[in-house]
């Protein structure tokens, strides 16, 4: 991952764990009651997280069902399930939910999750549709079968050579003299997005409105939502999060960098459109008392991306439309990432808009504790400003009850995630609730997570992995090395 120039080490934040008798009078677990009419019986929340534990074929598994009765046993406020598919086809071992057949296992999860949490938790899934993108490509397969060889290379050969000869050059011929350059080379010869596939992998982008599956977006995707959001509904979820952030699709027409010509770009307006067509669509299919939110950017942070007002702008419009909450993060784009290896696919974490998304706790001066808040407050009171009470849901190195309670009583959010702090002790929240939060397990930020989920190896946490391997019951890693859940915490 990127880290600043600066590389300082921050301190964990010193906390004040309150006593039993103070917790029950904290913000922090205090009830929130959604407009669907849905009763939070807490403002703490547990941000998607994706653990790699699912069959190849996107189906629940008994590790898949560990993950998540583990943090239910914590008794969060709300869990929300990993970004889940909306389409029927293959995705590696994330959740699936674009047919029928992924219901039963997704029924489980929502069992397990009651079961654990003694009904106190509630669970929402995120929905999400992403685009196209290929693994880096070896130099010689790029330029002997994946270049689109056309006219413009002949004529750029021509130029660059000063033998107007390779104007009529044969096929092959083009292939092996560009495949002869080296880098400096093909700056001049190849256009931008023919450097990104050699470089980084080809990447559909929503502005292809050449390609025709691209073009039909805004006719194929509201059915999509809708649907699978209708099986999670009926699995028995509590609600859905509608994923509008970060690097995938919907997210991408929200962005400043979306310059479709159709009206579904360019302006704000435009960019809005199809989230708010796929946020009604899904409304119709799930009726007003069903939950339903999303999740998008505070800021996009890479360059010609949204800034604040672009999403106060979204988050408004979102709250007008009457969705149940907002949910806020950072970054995590494309545009920036690293370039990959050869043979692995560009990770959207690795880029400057990735540390943004989870900071370490080697940082800049500001630090990376509760980073992107004041960001998040903004979209929150333009939200009150225009005379809607949506709840938003702060997130980003978040990980002490005086955080969290200062959040609160600050009115910069009405709820508090914190994805990382929950992986490192599942029971964090339960532990601050019953005045037991001298014991917590505390993240060090060293993003030791995002390492494995950037390799798509089963996410776990550094401070639990390695103890207790040999205790019965214990579900293990597939190289057997690791422990997949924490370890249980006696009340």
């Amino acid at each position: 991952m990127w880290r600043p120039p600066d590389k300082i080490r921050h301190s964990l934040p010193e906390d004040r764990p309150p006593t039993a008798d103070e917790a029950r009078r904290a913000r922090l677990f205090s009830p929130l009651t959604l407009a669907s009419g849905l009763v939070l019986h807490e403002r703490s929340w547990v941000p998607a997280m994706v653990p790699w534990r699912s069959t190849e074929e996107g189906v629940v598994t008994p590790d898949v069902l560990d993950w998540y009765g583990r943090f239910a046993e914590g008794e969060p406020g709300v869990i929300v399930v990993e970004a889940t598919g909306i389409r029927d086809v293959p995705s590696g071992p994330l959740l699936r939910i674009g047919h029928d057949r992924f219901v039963t296992g997704l029924s489980q999860l929502v069992r397990r999750v009651r079961e654990r949490s003694g009904g106190r938790t509630r669970l929402f899934i995120q929905l999400i549709d992403f685009l196209r993108i290929r693994r880096r490509p070896a130099r010689d397969k790029f330029f002997a079968r994946l270049l689109q060889v056309t006219d413009a290379h002949r004529k750029n050969l021509a130029r660059w050579t000063g033998d107007a000869r390779w104007e009529e050059a044969n096929e092959e011929a083009v292939r092996r003299m560009l495949a002869a350059q080296d880098d400096e080379a093909h700056d001049e010869l190849l256009d931008r997005r023919e450097i990104e596939a050699l470089r980084y992998g080809a990447r559909e982008r929503v502005t292809d409105v050449h390609e025709r599956h691209i073009r039909d977006l805004p006719l194929i995707l509201p059915a999509l939502f809708a649907a699978a959001a209708a099986r999670a509904k009926d699995a028995g979820f509590d609600g859905v999060e509608l994923h509008y952030a970060h690097a995938y699709t919907m997210a991408s027409f929200l962005s400043a960098l979306n310059t479709r010509a159709d009206s579904y770009g360019g302006s704000l307006e435009g960019r809005a459109r199809l989230p708010l067509e796929v946020y009604a669509a899904v409304r119709e299919a799930v009726g007003p008392s069903f939950t339903l939110g999303c999740r998008f950017l505070c800021d996009d942070v890479i360059e010609g991306g949204n800034r604040v007002d672009d999403a106060t702008y979204f988050g408004t419009a979102f709250a007008r439309a009457g969705m149940d909450f907002l949910s806020l993060s950072t970054g995590g784009k494309f545009e920036d990432a690293k370039q990959p290896k050869e043979g692995e696919a560009a990770y959207p974490y690795t880029g400057p808009s990735g540390y943004e998304c989870m900071p370490t706790a080697v940082s800049d001066a500001r630090g990376p504790f509760a980073r992107q808040v004041p960001k998040q407050a903004r979209i929150r009171t333009a939200i009150r400003a225009a005379g809607l009470s949506t709840p938003t849901v702060v997130a980003g190195g978040i990980g002490t009850f005086v955080q969290a309670e200062g959040i609160l009583a600050r009115e910069e959010a009405d709820l508090v995630a914190a994805a990382r702090q929950t992986l490192a002790d599942p029971d964090w929240f339960l532990k601050l609730r019953l005045g037991r939060g001298a014991e917590i397990r505390r993240c060090i930020y060293t993003n030791y997570c995002e390492a494995l989920d950037q390799r798509h190896r089963q996410v776990t946490c550094q401070l639990w992995d390695r103890e207790q391997l040999d205790a019965p019951d214990v579900p293990l890693s597939s190289d057997g090395n690791r422990r997949l859940v924490a370890p249980r915490f006696r009340r």
